[in-house]
């Protein structure tokens, strides 16, 4: 049986479970936004979260309550998309300051309301800020925190010759988050009533999880026998309400919403997490009495803020291991260069390095381990950062080395020794990306020069090489069989991975110059959509956008930066998965990021417009308007005359009014205090002076009315002479003249019907 598929090729209820799945979030994660903007001055209420965060108002305010700081939000009834998208683009600028990793997160996605995208957004902040609002909230963290510092700085004390490890703050991560408070539940509420929870999904199910972290909080409050014989359902909804009215957690869950085979576990660790707040650490004394090297769970939970470093320290025996590790490596690199200094042939001398050079290679597995097992974020300890510089150390030296061995071999091998190395260089190197994309693109190109330069003799050194292979000596002087093998294999790799590597180079290359160019798009867009100040900044705005975007051929350029990437992708694809990702992602960015820019314009031309308008109304009403005043003083039929056109004024100062608001709500808040007093000083004027002149609003109409009825009755009056007159005038009978008569009548008596 084949199982039904969607549109999108997936099992319908693959996505029935999808959308399943995302109904559930979105009523967990619009209460928990809730919980939190009821606290907002004034207070804020989402109900539709797709909708309602378009604009970002809603979620700059509930940063602001998170935070605790004051946000910039373009706020008002008319504001645009282009508004929608710098609201949001604060907001994920603030996240991104908090060094809170946004992956796949737009500022058009959240504009456009994409439920994914929103909801990862939302998942993403309440996991930061939760975490953040509970380690305050702990003092137990205090003295972890205190304690590890004291810890790592008495371990760099002691190691005299430890260089200084640069450490970062790490943001939490959802793993580490999910691990330590599904520990904190085993350990304080669940374990000791023999409850079963290994995960925040179906162990969750019956209600009996919760009841043992309010068990655990507050034993009094729960009786566990009766709750063990109770249906889920029942178990579930006097969990919540216990929840909420004994600790003010609010009811972020649903019971039908727990009650399935797969509840959603974003969802039960959002409503989980709350109780860590309302936790005590009972076993505070205890702790102290730990090995040093072991945290409890609940000071993993309460420290998931801290660099992963200090929480996951190492444990006796990994340090133990880094050190012997160690100690190795720095045996080895004597050996090597006790070795360099024996006496021998050349033949001797590189069977001694290479059997140091398998030693080493044997134990690149084990040191990748080591330094990989507590790596976060590119933090190492101490001990790890020892190993990693006696590994480079003896690296280096037994490559130094090799290249003095091949040097020595005779020539012409010598020189194609010489040339390996150097192109076993370019195929290692590794580019260091740089902040600036168009930085690492030119350094990646000036590599891809150089690499091309050196792999561009890859024939000749082949040739020179197959033939003295062929004949196991140069000129007749035998060359070592092993160095002459390995050269071998090397010459071979050199030769099948020369042409993907420079595929990867230009490939990078202009990966970098279409990010570049995507970077810099988007700091212009970024410029435009701002609010606005004056008419000749908005011309002056309007005429860089017209600069970049039309002489600078912006959309142009893009296009044949495309074309020449998507060449260069299609011959390293084969070699890279990611390559795929990488070019479905520029195409999705510049679909948002085109659309924006093409809008800016429509945008600016219309505040423009606006202020043509304003600037135009504003002096002729003011002038009128002194006019105006005067003719208050005049005879009534001076007055008449004076007003007679007043409604042509009431729509010229409808329009002025129409442009002050959408300039007061576009423009920066200088211009629009500005605008508010001009407006605010004009409208009074012109409401003192319309309530002793609105009955000549329309006396110009009236005017015309009358007009227009003295013509209809003098056209009436001459219809009804000319039919009184042929009513009058004899007719002689005939069958024509009869019927012409009447259809003569007839049409004078619609002729009159009309009039």
């Amino acid at each position: 049986v084949v199982s039904p598929r969607g549109c999108c090729g997936c099992p319908l209820n693959v996505l029935m479970k999808t959308d399943e799945q995302e109904a559930v979030q979105k009523r967990t994660f619009t209460k928990w936004i809730n919980s939190h903007l009821a606290k907002h001055v004034p207070p804020l209420v989402v109900t539709d979260l797709f909708e309602d965060i378009k604009d970002g108002v809603m979620l700059l305010a509930l940063l602001e309550v998170l935070s605790g700081q004051k946000l910039p939000s373009e706020q008002g009834k008319k504001l645009k998309r282009i508004h929608w998208v710098a609201n949001i683009g604060t907001a994920l600028k603030f996240l991104e300051g908090r060094k809170i990793k946004l992956v796949n997160i737009n500022s058009t996605d959240i504009v456009d309301g994409r439920p994914s995208i929103v909801l990862g957004l939302v998942w993403t902040i309440i996991l930061y800020f939760q975490i953040e609002e509970l380690t305050i909230s702990l003092p137990a963290l205090q003295a972890l925190s205190s304690s590890t510092s004291s810890l790592d700085s008495s371990t760099s004390s002691t190691e005299a010759t430890s260089p200084p490890v640069k450490k970062k703050p790490v943001p939490p991560l959802q793993g580490g988050a999910r691990k330590a408070l599904l520990r904190w539940v085993q350990q304080t509420a669940t374990k000791c009533l023999g409850i079963e929870v290994k995960d925040f999904g179906p162990s969750w199910r019956t209600g009996l999880a919760f009841f043992a972290v309010i068990h655990a909080l507050r034993p009094n409050l729960v009786d566990m026998e009766r709750v063990w014989r109770r249906p889920n359902r029942e178990n579930l909804q006097e969990a919540f309400l216990l929840a909420e009215t004994e600790f003010g957690i609010p009811q972020l869950l649903d019971p039908e919403d727990v009650d399935v085979d797969k509840p959603d576990e974003k969802s039960v660790m959002t409503y989980v997490a709350q109780f860590l707040k309302h936790h005590t650490d009972r076993k505070q004394s205890d702790s102290e009495e730990q090995p040093e090297d072991e945290v409890t769970s609940c000071q993993i939970c309460h420290s998931l803020d801290m660099p992963i470093i200090a929480v996951f320290s190492l444990s006796r025996e990994q340090r133990k291991s880094l050190r012997e590790l160690k100690m190795w490596l720095d045996q080895l690199e004597r050996d090597a260069v006790q070795a360099q200094e024996t006496e021998g042939n050349l033949s001797q001398q590189y069977q001694l390095f290479k059997s140091l050079r398998v030693q080493l290679e044997m134990r690149r597995r084990q040191v990748e381990g080591a330094l990989q097992s507590t790596q976060k974020d590119g933090m190492l300890t101490v001990d790890q950062a020892l190993v990693k510089q006696a590994w480079e150390r003896v690296s280096n030296r037994l490559l130094d080395w090799h290249l003095q061995l091949d040097r020595c071999l005779p020539a012409p091998l010598d020189a194609v020794g010489a040339w390996l190395h150097e192109a076993e260089g370019a195929l290692r190197q590794e580019i260091i990306v740089q902040q600036a994309h168009d930085v690492t693109a030119t350094t990646v190109h000036r590599a891809l020069e150089q690499h091309k330069d050196v792999l561009r003799s890859l024939e000749s050194h082949q040739q020179v090489f197959q033939r003295i292979h062929r004949d196991r000596s140069v000129d007749g002087v035998p060359v070592p069989a092993d160095q002459l093998q390995d050269m071998a294999e090397r010459m071979n790799f050199v030769s099948t991975s020369s042409s993907i590597h420079l595929a990867k180079m230009e490939f990078l290359e202009n990966k970098h110059h279409m990010q570049a160019f995507l970077t810099l798009a988007e700091s212009k867009l970024k410029s435009w959509i701002i609010k606005y100040g004056q008419q000749e900044s908005v011309e002056l705005m309007l005429h860089h956008y017209i600069s970049f975007v039309e002489k600078h051929c912006f959309f142009e350029n893009y296009e044949a930066l495309f074309q020449t990437l998507k060449q260069s992708a299609e011959a390293y694809v084969s070699a890279d998965s990611s390559v795929r990702r990488f070019m479905r992602e520029v195409v999705t960015q510049w679909r948002s990021l085109s659309m924006e820019v093409r809008s800016v314009r429509s945008m600016l031309e219309e505040v423009l417009s606006n202020w043509e308008r304003y600037t135009s109304t504003v002096a002729s009403l003011q002038a009128w308007l002194e006019d105006a005043e005067k003719a208050l003083s005049q005879p009534e039929n001076m007055k008449q005359e004076f007003f007679r056109n007043l409604s042509h004024w009431m729509d010229k100062h409808a329009a002025l009014n129409d442009a002050g608001n959408f300039l007061i709500e576009t423009c920066d808040e200088t211009v629009s205090l500005e605008l508010k007093q001009q407006l605010l000083l004009l409208n009074g004027r012109w409401r003192d002076l319309f309530l002793k002149v609105k009955q000549y609003a329309h006396s110009d109409e009236l005017e015309k009315w009358k007009k227009d009825h003295l013509k209809a009755v003098w056209a009436l009056k001459e219809l009804l002479d000319t039919a009184e007159s042929t009513l009058n005038a004899p007719v002689q009978v005939s069958f024509l003249n009869v019927r012409a008569f009447l259809h003569d009548v007839e049409v004078r008596e619609d002729k009159s019907q009309i009039v």
